[in-house]
């Protein structure tokens, strides 16, 4: 009886899962940073638990991590391209109300469009914090800043 259950548990943790799900998984070994292209991806006929499973959920991101060839590819590994890179230099908005006020200041870190980004103004020397937006601006917001 032992032996039956266990042929039976055994061939059933073998077989695909439910409906031949697929697994997003690295064609190649991709590089942290790099942007993923089709040519990247590849699927295979398998159900690993919390990983992506088409390419169009990761075309256009990047790849946070290095991602192997082979392996799956899970949500936590990749994220949007960065809008800006750190020590790159950036435009600081403020605003409050109707008044703008532009500055040139440098990233402290690598950012994506609406992550929040730290960045020292190069006038005052001061940190700021602030939202990416797409074109790699900093939205600073004022009460954030620190000497």
């Amino acid at each position: 009886m032992r032996r039956t259950l266990l042929i039976l548990f055994g061939t059933m943790a073998a077989m695909p899962g439910p409906g031949g799900a697929q697994t997003l998984v690295a064609a190649h070994t991709i590089r942290s940073h790099a942007v993923l292209s089709s040519e990247d991806l590849s699927t295979i006929e398998d159900s690993v638990a919390g990983a992506l499973r088409s390419p169009a959920e990761a075309v256009g991101m990047e790849a946070r991590v290095v991602l192997y060839a082979g392996r799956p590819i899970h949500p936590e590994d990749i994220g949007p391209p960065a809008a800006i890179e750190r020590n790159e230099t950036v435009t600081l908005l403020y605003r409050f109300g109707g008044l703008t006020i532009t500055a040139e200041g440098r990233s402290l870190a690598r950012a994506a469009a609406g992550e929040t980004v730290r960045a020292m103004n190069l006038e005052s020397r001061a940190t700021v914090t602030g939202m990416v937006d797409a074109s790699g601006q900093i939205f600073v917001d004022a009460a954030n800043r620190r000497p």
